[in-house]
């Protein structure tokens, strides 16, 4: 301790520390530490400089708002299941998923949901959100039975007349009398007939695969049922008189077999053409505008109506018909529009 310097502040830190023995039995007293009011200024200044201390980061969780799905019989009203969970993200298909998990005998396909009893069904592509009034969302459920896809449907649908006009092209023993198919001539429209329908449905088919775009997914097993029916029926139809032994050559013969043959060309170049522009139409915003004529005259008919695909699909029968001169192929024409709608 220093009395002389006021300037000397004396801090004794003892600190007791054991007592060790030495030999001659001398102990070890405890140390005494001197601190001068220098260095106590030196330490405040490097605690002050070091600023004061952070506290750990406090980890903010977001909050999310799920929804929870009750899913309705659309007949009794009764509830099939709860789809909870169901982040704002999320699509009308994520909850068919769910809804699949927990009811496997309804794949997505065949879901039909609607937010009210006599309403339309709902898109897959709807988000979950805009459908909510509140955290709970009530959707009613329908069966839409078997369902197969567009691309299944048309595929199906044009390769059974492709296969169907050959088999009576051939002539085979179950379908004509034998004799008769080897005693009579075949007249050079039977062969240019069968060309012209096998072209004008191998068009269809690849047309199918490599030119249409679908907007649905899935259309219910009934309809192509009936769709299979009226084209493999009519097409029955049409290639049992055509390829039948005792047909008869066109009235006009050559002259008229050539320019309906020429016409039925066209408008198959035609239907090929417009169906190209539709499927390459531009949308502006959720309507779609139709293509406008270029210099390709076949878009021309676009001027005068709206999808000119029908219009030369009824011309690609019509002549045809007067090709082959057979009722059968004018009997088919005015039903192809509705049939083969995109």
């Amino acid at each position: 301790k220093n009395d002389q310097s006021p300037e000397l502040v004396s801090l004794w830190l003892s600190f007791p520390l054991l007592q060790l023995s030495f030999p001659g039995g001398a102990t070890r007293k405890p140390l005494h530490y001197s601190v001068t009011a220098s260095s106590c200024t030196k330490y405040k200044q490097l605690v002050l400089s070091a600023g004061h201390l952070k506290s750990p980061p406090v980890l903010k969780h977001s909050k999310i708002t799920y929804f929870e799905v009750e899913i309705l019989d659309v007949q009794s009203k009764k509830q099939i299941c709860i789809v909870d969970k169901v982040p704002p993200s999320s699509t009308l298909l994520d909850v068919k998923h769910k809804f699949h998990k927990a009811c496997p005998q309804w794949y997505p396909s065949r879901v039909g949901l609607q937010l009210e009893r006599n309403g339309p069904y709902l898109k897959d592509s709807v988000n979950i959100q805009s459908l909510a009034a509140s955290s709970i969302i009530t959707l009613y459920f329908t069966d839409l039975g078997q369902q197969v896809g567009w691309t299944t449907f048309f595929l199906t649908e044009y390769t059974g007349p492709l296969l169907i006009y050959l088999l009576f092209y051939i002539r085979l023993s179950t379908i004509y009398d034998q004799v008769e198919s080897t005693k009579n001539f075949r007249h050079p429209v039977v062969h240019l007939a069968c060309f012209c329908h096998c072209l004008h449905y191998i068009r269809h088919l690849l047309e199918t695969l490599f030119v249409h775009k679908f907007s649905g997914g899935h259309t219910p097993l009934k309809n192509m049922i009936k769709g299979c029916a009226f084209y493999w029926g009519f097409t029955s139809w049409i290639a049992y008189y055509i390829n039948h032994p005792r047909y008869t050559p066109p009235s006009f013969g050559h002259r008229q077999v050539s320019l309906a043959a020429l016409g039925f060309l066209m408008c198959e170049a035609g239907n090929h053409f417009i169906n190209v522009a539709l499927a390459h139409q531009n949308h502006s915003g959720s309507k779609a505008c139709f293509p406008s004529p270029t210099y390709n005259p076949f878009t021309w008919l676009f001027l005068l109506v709206s999808c000119p695909n029908y219009t030369y699909e009824v011309g690609s029968w019509i002549s045809f018909t007067v090709m082959t001169q057979t009722l059968p192929g004018r009997q088919i024409s005015p039903a192809v529009p509705g049939g083969d709608c995109l």
